[in-house]
This record gives structure tokens, C-alpha cells and sequence, in this order.
């Protein structure tokens, strides 16, 4: 609901004005002035200034009375820790518990009375050997076959004591109750008790086996109730306040963490402001935003024309900013620079991120004084996150990614302490330095976690799609392919087919393949509504046109495209695959019922327009590829011999006709473009439809008696 009231506010007339010139112009001046206020505050300290670790330059007094937050908040962790954890008994488990006990038994008595006297010979354990295994198939726990023979070789009376006994143990252990983390320790237990039950170790081993996996936690931490019990402890607690006029902080004395929350508490931190740090920041400000506005406009001509584009460039610059920021309290080296380039390269454009990630380590090195380390750390992490993703195959890259980031950050950080500092075992030296190390490997790590937590957010609120909805969309295991697959299976594998074709053509004509790949997946989805009115899926040989007249018969072909759009409306599919499948015939004849029409009512004029889809007519490369792709597919498969003239002879005559009735005329396809998609389906589809080589008769049955004679020497 709220990236919807987002969109709608793109939406609303300021976002579609004609005068594009002052929706950037209200962008930049927003932007501006909120990077002024950030750089401004974060970088500009008034009052006293004071540093962590290092002796005070002077000393401090309250200059007035307020909670002192840093004893307050202490007092109240400790509060907080003292409140023991609750926990709920959930008797379900034992329940279940001794339901699959009973089960157990019971399946084992009724194998038991199949066997109509003891194993005295050989033929009677065998027979015992057999029930043994069809106890094993019928049954959850993996028990050994030695321990299910014993089992099934007991008395009746045995059973009933065996099945009490372990039973009363699995009680005793649930009722203790069993916690997260515990299960070892209850596990230990349940082979000690069952370890003293009068069996044999064969027995002993199978109710091992069965109860382990029974064995499960059934005190279920309560984090609402031990969240409320320690709430109510620190509320408990009594604030401490800071007397007016209480020592703060002498002269000499190290600056710690209480020293710095009671000095911001007294509003106490902050900058000492002068004219020169106003004008210097708005200067550095201003021609920052000239060059970016530049490169942009050079570079990014389309995303500089793209209001909503732009808008997602500076939400992505301000969160990095912020989250940079907030990261710096633990170390300048985990800020999350990395985050930015990934998200502007898979949502933008890989080259922008580049140049991004060079603006956005810019603008932190205000806020961290310009110290060299964390520049090049931030610049050299941002630039591997971004080649990293720039060609995302899967959705695991994103992750590896972080992984790549994380492991330069902590080479870059090795190579910045010895270039600057050298080596030292002195402790101080050495838990900084762990620190830095730990910090650089967390900002890969959280700038990953961050962007994939992000991108479907602004995916969906700034309406685009990225390679990761798209890999997403092409799991077979999606509701809608899995019932395109179920369903309709010829429709679905001349998707694939035509997903392969489309994939390879984009590959060869610098489109997108994985666009083109994904939407050919989809652009049939309509036939799930009549799927046997359609050739692929009529398995049985009857073919339901044959009842139904010519034109009925266009309408039904033609309807699928309107279904498929519902469908995918329903499915929440990205708008590039909506366009596609409502694209993907374009205003094509169904030109076999047309014929048809004609020959049965050869008196009257027909009306092509009856027979031709709705359209649109394809508006990108991607859309006619699967036009194209769709078409080609059909035709090849319906050769009685797709030898490889006459496939290069059917692909050519397709693409031909279908730019002689203007399918083409809103692509940006050219004809170069559509001889290297010819190229490229002949070859696929020569590939996939290869003649076959008659083996002749007399050399296979001299192949099947020197099988058989192999055979029968081998196993005499």
C-alpha cells in the first residue's frame, strides 16, 4: 500500500508536466539542499569539541539539569539481563509423539502376525527378512533391517513391554521439556534410558532410531511475554540525572562513551560554524553537481530525460549517505558504499554506478575527514561490487558479490595499514586493526544484504524490472509456469523452444536475452484458459475446430493474447512481459482459418480484420524476437522433413512475410538485425530438428547376437 501511494504521487500532474526542464530543476534543488544540511551537520561540529580516547582540551561542567543516559541506559541493560527468559509448553508435540509410537507398534504387530511360526530354517528367515523390509518401506524412521528383523521376532508380550517402555522414556524426556538448543542434550538422555531397556542391541538400536527423530523442542520461547517482562524491569529503573553544575569532565582526562553521552545529552557536541565553512561546502556542492549533471546529460541521455529515473538516483545517493553515516560509529570502514553501486547498476546502468561510486566516496570523505584508507577502501569495494553484478546471471551473484566485496575491503585494508602505519604487536595497534579488519568485512557482507533487501522495493516502486525478477520469474517452480506445464505441456515446451530461440537472437542483436528468454516463457499463458483448442496440446487426435466454424475458430485463436494479459495482470507480471505477450502476434492473420473462411463462403467478403490479432504492433526488439521466435518454432515443427534446406528456406520465407505485412514497423529492428536472427534460428533449429541415420537391419541384428553372445559370457 505505501509503494502505491508512491507511485501515485509519480503519477500525479507535477510528474507528467510537459516541462521537464523544472521537474530536474525541483529535483536538483531538493536534492542540494538536503546534502548541504547533511554535509553541513555531520561535518561542521559546534561547541566543545571533544574526541573519543584522547584527553578533553578542557574541562566541562553541566550547565544544566537532565537524565544522564549512558548510567540510565547501563542500569537498565542490566535490569533488562537479569529478567529470566519465558518460555510456553506446547503438549502437541508429545501428542504426535506418541501417535507415531502407537503407529509404530501397531504396524509392527500387524507385519508380525503375517508370520505363521518362528524362523527355524533358512526359507522361514528369509521370509522374516522379507516383512523386515516391507516394515522398513511402510514406516518414517530410518531403521536399520538387522534392528527391524529382532523387533519383528519378539513375542506379542515383548512388543506390549517394549512399546510401554520406550513410551514412559519419551514421556519423562517431554515432559522435562525441551528447549531451542537443548535437543542434544535431551537426545543424550533418551540413549542412556533406552540403553537399560532388557532388549537385545539390535532392539536397543531400533528405538534409538524411532525416537530421535521424535525428539523435538516443545518450550517455545515467548518473545512477546520476556520482551514485556524486561520492559517492565527497565521501566522499573529510576533515571539518573546530571546535577546543574556537576563535573562533566576534567582537563587531561580521557574522553570515554559516558563522557560523550552525557555531553550530547547536554546539547553540549556540536560545530563551530564560520562564514567561510558555509561558502566552502555550497561551492564544493555546486560543482559537484555541475560535473554529475554533465555526465548524466552526456552519458545517460535517457535517465537524464527520466524524471523517475533521476528521483531513484537520489533516493539511492541519500540512503547510502544516511546509512554511511550511521555506519561510522563503529568504524569509517564499514560504510555501505558498495550498496549504492549495486543498486544503481542492476536498476540503472552499470557505467552510471561507476561513476556514482566515485561521487558517492566523495561525499562521505567529508564525513570522515578525508582519510585516505577509507576512500580507498570505499572506491575499490564499490567498483568490484558493481562488476560484480554488472552481468547478473542468478540471483546467488548478488550474494557473491558481498563475498567479493568483503574479501578486497580486507586485502585494501591490510595494504592501507602497512603503507601507513606498518605492523605492530602492541595491543592497542592490534585491536584496532582487528577492528578495521572486522568492519571492512561487514560492509561487504551488509552493503549485499542491504541491496537485496532493497531491490524489490524499488523495483516496485519506481516500476522497473531487473535481471533478479526476472531470474525469479523463470523458476519452472512459479505457480503460473506450473500450471502452464501441468496443464498445457505442449504449450509449454514450445515456450522453452521459443524462449531459446528469442534468448539466442537477443544474444546475437545486443537485446535482452534474459527479458526476451523469461517473457517467451510467458507469452502463451492465455491457452491455459482452452488449451485443446490449440494444435500442441491435442494429444488424443481430436481436434475441436472441426465443430466450430472458421470465424469462431479465429476468435478463440485470437482471444488467448486478451487471456494471457488478464492472467499476467492477476500474477502481478512485470509491464515489459505484459507488453510482450500483448505484442507478441502483433495484428498477424490467422491465416488458416482465413483460407478456410474463404473456401466455405467463397459469395461473400470477408473482412480480414475478423482474422487478425488486436495488436499492438511489437514496439521493441524483444517483442518481435518472440513474434518471430513463435512463429518460426511452429512452422518448423509442422515440416514432415525438417531437413536443413528446407528449415533455412521456412525461417527465411517467415521472417520475409512478416516485414511485408508491417509487423516490424514500430521496432527499432533493422534489416541487418533481422538476417542475423534468420542466421541465428537456422542454426538452433538445424540443431534441434538433425536428420536421423537409418541404422540398416542386417548391421543391427549382427549388433544384437554379439550382444548376446557378450552377455552370456559375461554372466554365465
Amino acid at each position: 500500500m505505501v509503494w502505491k501511494r508512491i507511485k501515485s504521487v509519480f503519477n500525479q500532474p507535477f510528474f507528467v508536466a510537459r516541462n521537464k526542464k523544472s521537474q530536474r530543476l525541483f529535483l536538483a534543488l531538493g536534492l542540494f539542499v538536503f546534502l548541504y544540511l547533511f554535509l553541513f551537520f555531520s561535518t561542521l561540529p559546534m561547541g566543545v569539541s571533544v574526541e573519543l580516547g584522547r584527553p578533553s582540551p578542557q574541562t566541562i561542567q553541566a550547565n544544566r539539569e537532565v537524565v544522564d543516559p549512558y548510567t540510565t541506559s547501563k542500569l537498565r541493560q542490566q535490569a533488562a539481563a537479569a529478567v529470566p527468559e519465558v518460555f510456553d509448553y506446547d503438549p502437541g508435540v508429545l501428542a504426535d509423539g506418541r501417535e507415531q509410537i502407537a503407529l509404530f507398534f501397531q504396524e509392527v504387530n500387524r507385519v508380525r502376525d503375517l508370520q505363521l511360526s518362528p524362523p527355524e530354517d533358512e526359507a522361514d528367515r528369509d521370509e522374516l527378512s522379507k516383512r523386515a523390509e516391507r516394515l522398513a518401506e511402510s514406516l518414517d524412521p530410518d531403521i536399520p533391517q538387522d534392528s527391524l528383523r529382532a523387533i519383528l521376532s519378539q513375542s506379542r508380550e515383548s512388543l506390549s513391554d517394549l512399546h510401554q517402555r520406550v513410551e514412559t522414556i519419551y514421556e519423562e524426556i517431554m515432559t522435562q521439556g525441551i528447549k531451542e538448543g537443548g535437543l542434544q542434550t535431551s537426545t543424550r538422555q533418551m540413549l542412556q534410558e533406552v540403553n537399560l531397556v532388557p532388549f537385545s542391541p539390535e532392539v536397543r538400536q531400533g528405538m534409538e532410531k524411532l525416537l530421535t527423530p521424535l525428539l523435538e523442542p516443545n518450550m517455545i520461547y515467548n518473545e512477546d511475554a520476556t520482551q514485556a517482562n524486561r520492559e517492565a524491569a527497565r521501566q522499573g529503573v529510576e533515571p539518573v540525572m546530571i546535577l546543574r553544575n556537576s563535573l562533566i569532565i576534567q582537563e587531561g582526562e580521557v574522553v570515554t562513551e559516558r563522557h560523550i553521552a552525557q555531553l550530547e545529552a547536554l546539547g553540549l557536541l556540536g560545530p563551530r560554524v564560520h562564514f567561510g565553512g558555509y561558502v566552502g561546502l555550497f561551492l564544493i556542492l555546486l560543482v559537484i553537481f555541475t560535473v554529475v549533471a554533465l555526465y548524466i546529460f552526456f552519458f545517460n541521455p535517457d535517465i537524464f530525460q527520466n524524471v523517475i529515473h533521476l528521483s531513484l538516483l537520489s533516493l539511492i545517493l541519500v540512503l547510502t549517505l544516511v546509512l554511511g553515516l550511521a555506519a561510522q560509529y563503529f568504524s569509517g570502514y564499514l560504510m555501505p558504499v558498495a550498496m549504492g553501486g549495486i543498486l544503481i547498476a542492476v536498476l540503472l546502468d552499470a557505467r552510471l554506478a561507476i561513476f556514482f561510486n566515485l561521487v558517492l566516496a566523495l561525499f562521505l570523505g567529508f564525513t570522515v575527514d578525508w582519510e585516505f584508507g577509507y576512500l580507498v577502501v570505499s572506491i575499490l569495494g564499490g567498483l568490484v561490487a558493481i562488476y560484480s553484478v554488472s552481468r547478473l546471471k542468478r540471483r546467488s551473484d548478488l550474494t557473491r558479490a558481498g563475498f567479493l566485496v568483503a574479501g578486497v575491503n580486507v586485502v585494501s585494508i591490510i595494504a592501507v595499514v602497512l603503507l601507513t602505519r606498518g605492523f605492530h604487536l602492541e595491543y592497542e595497534f592490534l585491536r584496532e586493526f582487528s577492528i578495521s579488519l572486522l568492519a571492512g568485512l561487514g560492509s561487504g557482507l551488509f552493503s549485499a544484504v542491504l541491496a537485496i533487501g532493497l531491490l524489490p522495493y524499488l523495483e516496485n516502486a519506481f516500476g522497473l524490472t531487473t535481471a533478479v525478477t526476472l531470474l525469479e520469474l523463470s523458476d519452472p517452480g512459479r505457480p503460473l509456469l506450473r500450471k502452464l506445464l501441468m496443464e498445457t505441456p505442449g504449450t509449454y515446451h514450445h515456450s522453452v523452444l521459443v524462449g531459446n530461440l528469442a534468448e539466442a537472437g537477443a544474444e546475437a542483436i545486443g537485446a535482452d536475452p534474459l527479458l526476451s528468454r523469461v517473457a517467451a516463457f510467458y507469452h502463451d499463458i492465455g491457452k491455459i484458459r482452452r488449451p485443446y483448442f490449440f494444435i500442441e496440446n491435442q494429444f488424443t487426435g481430436d481436434n475441436p475446430h472441426k465443430k466450430i466454424s472458421p470465424n469462431l475458430s479465429a476468435l478463440i485463436i485470437r482471444s488467448h493474447v486478451k487471456d494471457g494479459l488478464e492472467m499476467a495482470r492477476e500474477e502481478n507480471l512485470p509491464q515489459p512481459i505484459i507488453e510482450i505477450i500483448q505484442q507478441h502476434h502483433g495484428t498477424g492473420m490467422i491465416s488458416f482459418f482465413y483460407r478456410q473462411a474463404m473456401e466455405n463462403n467463397r459469395d461473400i467478403n470477408l473482412s480480414e480484420e475478423e482474422f487478425r490479432y488486436e495488436g499492438p504492433l511489437p514496439q521493441s526488439k524483444e517483442a518481435a524476437l518472440i513474434l518471430l521466435a513463435d512463429a518460426v518454432e511452429a512452422a518448423v515443427r509442422s515440416l514432415s522433413r525438417p531437413v536443413a534446406g528446407r528449415v533455412e528456406g521456412m525461417v527465411r520465407r517467415i521472417i520475409k512475410e512478416k516485414l511485408n505485412d508491417g509487423q516490424f514497423d514500430d521496432t527499432p529492428l533493422t534489416l541487418r538485425d533481422l538476417d542475423i536472427i534468420g542466421d541465428t534460428f537456422v542454426h538452433i533449429l538445424s540443431g534441434l530438428f538433425h536428420n536421423r541415420i537409418e541404422y540398416p537391419e542386417k548391421e543391427l541384428r549382427a549388433d544384437l547376437e554379439r550382444g548376446k553372445a557378450n552377455h552370456g559370457h559375461q554372466h554365465p
